[in-house]
């Protein structure tokens, strides 16, 4: 269909053609029927750029709530060229590309992930002005495409269920950055430590900022245990997915538990992907 400069040239045409019917000026008519004739050729190469285009979805990594969404999306052209094709989810701007002869082009376009689960985009927008600009070719596509959304990472300290027991006596048993029980000594502060190790009679001495640093429990499973901690599920899961990336950084082997999920200790990125798949889904419907 006619895009508004399309609009505007065929209110122009209109208008030519009155002068030339009001004058029988046949210039005005010869430019006129040209100009007509102009329009229903981009018609036909409006249409046939395109003609042949495959649109195929790309691999899409994982993301966090508050990060952009990638979607990739790759374009194939069959025979001949295609240009000016832009694609991409309105009111955002799309993206233009060109893809040559029997060739192909990749674009990455997002969409903001504001919750956990799998993120479906809407149909994509495909559409072309090739090659004036006075008309639109469009359609609406939908590559079944969907990207898992991790819970946001949330710092703070949370309890550790250390062992396969849960009636085990934990008490004292907190996760502070490396570990707990055993007090090793006094270390800088770094942000995201908890303030109840903060050394406050080496801060009054003006030594700075220290806290007591423990080293790791020895011998012990560690547990990440949603039912242990305190605060609404959304929370919960963000404290969880944070010590699940902090713990899997140190190499160190750790447990997931869920209702009705149990994940054994273990470490890895495939252990690490599956606890934050596990984290991502929980309560999510199917």
């Amino acid at each position: 269909m006619p895009s508004r400069v399309g609009g505007a040239f065929g209110l122009v045409l209109l208008l030519m053609l009155l002068a030339a019917i009001n004058y029988e000026n046949s210039l005005a008519y010869g430019l006129t029927f040209m100009l007509a004739a102009l329009f229903i050729v981009a018609i036909l190469h409006t249409y046939r750029n395109f003609s042949g285009l495959l649109l195929k979805a790309g691999v899409s990594g994982a993301v966090f709530v508050g990060e952009q969404a990638r979607f990739r999306v790759r374009l194939e052209s069959v025979e001949h060229a295609h240009q000016a094709v832009a694609l991409g989810w309105p009111p955002a701007e799309l993206q233009t590309l060109d893809i040559p002869p029997q060739g192909q082009r990749e674009c990455e376009l997002s969409q903001p992930a504001d919750r956990r689960g799998w993120l479906h985009p809407p149909r994509m927008r495909v559409e072309s002005r090739f090659p004036l600009g006075i008309l639109v070719a469009w359609s609406w596509v939908d590559l079944d495409q969907a990207v898992l959304v991790y819970p946001r990472p949330l710092p703070g300290d949370l309890p550790l269920a250390a062992g396969r027991g849960r009636d085990e006596d934990d008490e004292g048993v907190r996760a502070t950055g490396r570990g707990a029980d055993d007090y090793q000594g006094l270390k800088s502060y770094q942000p995201g430590d908890s303030r109840r190790r903060l050394h406050w009679k080496a801060y009054s001495r003006g030594q700075g900022l220290l806290v007591k640093d423990f080293a790791a429990l020895a011998g012990r499973d560690l547990w990440l245990d949603f039912l242990a901690i305190g605060g609404d599920p959304e929370a919960r899961l963000s404290l969880l997915c944070h010590w699940v990336l902090q713990l899997d950084g140190r190499q160190q082997a750790y447990g997931l538990r869920l209702p009705g999920t149990e994940l054994a200790p273990s470490h890895g990125d495939a252990h690490r992907e599956a606890c934050l798949r596990a984290l991502a889904l929980y309560g999510v419907a199917a």
